[in-house]
């Protein structure tokens, strides 16, 4: 059954055409602009508005339009006007997170929404929204990444956060990348490939070499992380398992104001050396009810790559089962 829409009017009669011209932009692209940031339609005819959607998206959509309209007459409504438009009054307050038909989990990207597939992936991505750090724990294709992607993407195009920092452990090149040709990012690229990948199909490739060239994304091997504190940042670190304790107690404490951090990683899959411990599987002990921090553990089940994945990482998992009791 469908969600029931909701439809509300906005007259703008007190408005003359260049006014009209400014609120609505060039080809009405401010009004696409919150229809896509709010998942409503906007018709315009001449001097009347009608605003269609869910209930409460339609009323947060009429005080953005409102909004804009009240500064169309005195300033020049540019894109970044009508995003701060929308991030001070159109989004769901803290904690309440986008939701499509069925209630099911939506992160907007400027490519689209990206939805949660299956309980564990809505709920991961309802902790990403709801708390600072986050640590997404399972096998691959489980779209752990992906989906930190994503929310990271959705953040740094709402203006929540300033900058997108991506974060990995090189453990194949134990963290000594001066044999590596090229400058840093070139350096850890290869490390950070699934990730990059992730950005050109959200944002495409011309606007993510934009964003790395003014370091509004920022890539970083985990080892250069030391000693700096992160503000207004969305931070990701991947493949965590092959973090040390002593790493990932680093890494954690980058965190600074009005950032968010999220970790992946599987525990099935640590590249250290048999003396060192994993400081993934330290911290799942360590923060365990730590108020603002949240763990998602998925499992074969939530595999959504190729359907012969989910039964390879299946079979791993009996095996592993298998062998504990001879541990």
């Amino acid at each position: 059954m469908s969600a029931q829409v909701s439809m509300r009017e906005i007259s703008l009669d007190e408005a003359d055409n260049a006014r009209l011209a400014n609120f609505s932009g060039p080809m009405e692209q401010n009004l696409r602009h919150v229809e896509e940031r709010l998942g409503v339609e906007v018709r315009r005819r001449g001097h009347q508005l009608q605003v269609f959607g869910a209930a409460g998206t339609v009323d947060n959509a009429v005080a953005v339009l409102k909004r804009m309209f009240e500064l169309s007459a005195s300033e020049a409504m540019s894109a970044s006007r009508v995003h701060l438009c929308v991030q001070e009054l159109g989004f769901p307050a803290a904690g309440e997170q986008a939701r499509g038909p069925g209630g099911e989990v939506v992160v907007q990207t400027q490519r689209g929404g990206v939805r949660g597939r299956g309980a564990n992936q809505c709920q991961y991505l309802e902790n990403i929204h709801r708390n600072d750090l986050t640590f997404g724990i399972g096998p691959a294709g489980t779209g752990k990444t992906y989906l930190a992607v994503a929310s990271a993407v959705e953040a740094l195009q709402s203006g929540s956060v300033r900058r997108i920092v991506l974060v990995r452990p090189a453990v194949e090149a134990g963290e000594r990348l001066g044999f590596l040709p090229g400058d840093l990012a070139q350096k850890v690229d290869p490390y950070l490939r699934p990730m990059y990948d992730a950005l050109y199909e959200m944002m495409g490739f011309d606007r993510v070499a934009r964003h790395i060239e003014r370091q509004v994304i920022e890539v970083a091997p985990l080892a250069f992380m030391r000693g700096r504190s992160l503000n207004d940042s969305f931070i990701i670190l991947d493949e965590a398992q092959n973090t040390t304790v002593e790493q990932m107690k680093m890494f954690l404490t980058r965190l600074g104001f009005g950032s968010r951090a999220v970790v992946t990683g599987d525990i099935t899959q640590i590249d250290l050396p048999r003396h060192q411990r994993s400081g993934l599987r330290h911290a799942i002990e360590v923060l365990r009810g730590v108020d603002g921090v949240a763990f998602t553990f998925f499992n074969a089940r939530d595999v959504v790559r190729h359907p012969l994945v989910q039964r390879i990482v299946q079979a791993y998992e009996r095996a592993s089962d298998e062998q504990e009791p001879e541990a």
